[in-house]
C-alpha cells in the first residue's frame, strides 16, 4: 500500500499502547520533502516512541504509519530502515576507528567496518563530500574517543548522510555539548538544509534553544497526546509551550532562533 506521491512520513490515527498503557494516542501528522520539524516535549512526554515509529523501528497498535511511502507492517522494516538516516548522541563504538570510517558504516548500518567488504571509490568520495560539509575534513583520520563530544555530533550526522536519505531524525544531536560546540553544530545543521533542498528532517529535543533557525515547522507532545502542530512560527508560541510544558514559559524569537525563560512572577 502506497501513501500519495511525495510525502515523506505521516501518521492516520495512530495508538501506540504498551501493557495497557497508552504511550501515544491518536496521533495524525503529514511530513513533506523539504520540511524540517521540531519535535518538543517534556521528559517522557513520548517523543522517542514517537520518533521510533517515524524511523521503522516500532509498529502502532492502531492506526496507520506511512514511512517514505510504505506502510508500516507491509514492508521489511530492516530495509527500509537503510533509507532513513538516524542520528543518535548515545550511539556506540567499541574499537577505536578514525572519522572517516564512522563515517562509511553509515553505509552497513553497523558500528565497525565488516571484515572483507570494502567501499567504492565513489563511496569514498562520498564519505568525504559529506565529512567536509560537516566542516570534520581537518579531523577525517583522528580517532573516535580523541576526538570531543561535539565533532562526534557532527560525525553522526556525516554518518546518517551516507545512505544520502530522503528522512533524516535527529534524536537530542545537542546532548552533552557546550555552547561553542552546539552552535556549530547547528550552524552545520542550517549549512546541510541549505545543500539539500528536498531532505526533509525532524530534532527531537526539549530544549528550546537548541532549535536550527532552519526549522519550519513543529510538534508538541504532552503524555502522548499533540497539543500543537503546525508551522513553527505558529506552535512555538508561550501559550502553546506552557501549556506543553506545565508551567509559564515566556518565548521570544530573536535573529530567528528562540530563546525560553520562565514568565515574571506579575506576568504569571
Amino acid at each position: 500500500m502506497q501513501h500519495p506521491q511525495g510525502t515523506v512520513l505521516s501518521t492516520e490515527h495512530v495508538d501506540l499502547v504498551r501493557g495497557g498503557r497508552y504511550l501515544l494516542r491518536d496521533i495524525t501528522i503529514s511530513i513533506e520533502p523539504g520540511q524540517h520539524w521540531a519535535l518538543l516535549g517534556a521528559n517522557g512526554a513520548g517523543k522517542s516512541t514517537l520518533l521510533s515509529l517515524f524511523g521503522a523501528t516500532e509498529h502502532p497498535t492502531r492506526g496507520s504509519v506511512f514511512v517514505l511511502g510504505h506502510k508500516l507492517g507491509r514492508v521489511d522494516m530492516r530495509e527500509l530502515r537503510m533509507d532513513i538516516g538516524h542520528v543518535n548522541p548515545r550511539h556506540t563504538i567499541g574499537i577505536p576507528i578514525t572519522v572517516r570510517n564512522v563515517v562509511i558504516t553509515g553505509l552497513t548500518n553497523t558500528t565497525e567496518i565488516i571484515p572483507r567488504w570494502s567501499p567504492t571509490p565513489e563511496q569514498l568520495a562520498h564519505a568525504d563530500a559529506v565529512i567536509d560539509l560537516l566542516g570534520m575534513s581537518s579531523r577525517s583520520d583522528a580517532l573516535w574517543p580523541n576526538i570531543s563530544q561535539g565533532e562526534r555530533g557532527r560525525t553522526l550526522i556525516a554518518r546518517a548522510l551516507m545512505v544520502e536519505p530522503r528522512l533524516l531524525l535527529l534524536d537530542e544531536p545537542a546532548t552533552g555539548l557546550d555552547l561553542a560546540a552546539r552552535e556549530q553544530l547547528l550552524t552545520a545543521l542550517d549549512d546541510l538544509r541549505h545543500q539539500n533542498p528536498s531532505l526533509a528532517s525532524i530534532l527531537v529535543t526539549h530544549h528550546i534553544e537548541e532549535i536550527p533557525s532552519t526549522t519550519t515547522h513543529a510538534l508538541l507532545i504532552k503524555d502522548g497526546i499533540i497539543t500543537a502542530n503546525g508551522l513553527a512560527d505558529d506552535v512555538i508560541t508561550t501559550e502553546n509551550i506552557s501549556e506543553c510544558f506545565s508551567h509559564p514559559i515566556e518565548i521570544e524569537r530573536r535573529n530567528r532562533r528562540w530563546n525560553a525563560q520562565s514568565r515574571p512572577r506579575e506576568l504569571i
